[in-house]
């Protein structure tokens, strides 16, 4: 057996997800694929118009919206925003920011100060911890 026929593939939406890319926008003939790690390499490093115009404008998958938008995929689905959006549709939101989006700013912002208290007051509990049995 070659090596090509023991190597793993990946689903269309696996490969869309580790590209960054809304599946549904994508060719047909990616969507009718199935991809090696190598193939998959591939399309990173010599990426084809269709996967440059994709990664440029849209639209992008959930994660992506969210990252660009300076929000959480929480936020996105609280917002109720169902479909991809594209690089238009988000620079436009972000030039006017609806309500719903300063607060979804606002909130990620206090969750992430919120872990590094915790994660702060857990590394002090640690290290005290340690003190006394270093004494014994």
């Amino acid at each position: 057996m070659s090596q090509e026929k023991n190597s793993q593939t990946m689903k269309p939406l696996t490969a869309a997800n580790k590209l960054g890319i809304y599946l549904p926008a994508t060719p047909e003939s990616f969507r009718d694929s199935t991809f090696t790690p190598a193939q998959l390499e591939a399309l990173r490093n010599e990426p084809p118009e269709w996967l440059t115009e994709l990664r440029r404008t849209g639209p992008f998958p959930r994660d992506v919206t969210a990252r660009k938008l300076g929000i959480s995929n929480s936020g996105l689905q609280r917002a109720e925003v169902a479909d991809a959006l594209t690089t238009a549709e988000i620079e436009s939101l972000l030039a006017d920011p609806p309500e719903w989006l300063t607060r979804e700013r606002a909130n990620l912002v206090a969750v992430r100060e919120e872990a590094e208290r915790v994660k702060a007051k857990e590394a002090e509990r640690r290290a005290a911890s340690n003190r006394p049995a270093k004494n014994r």
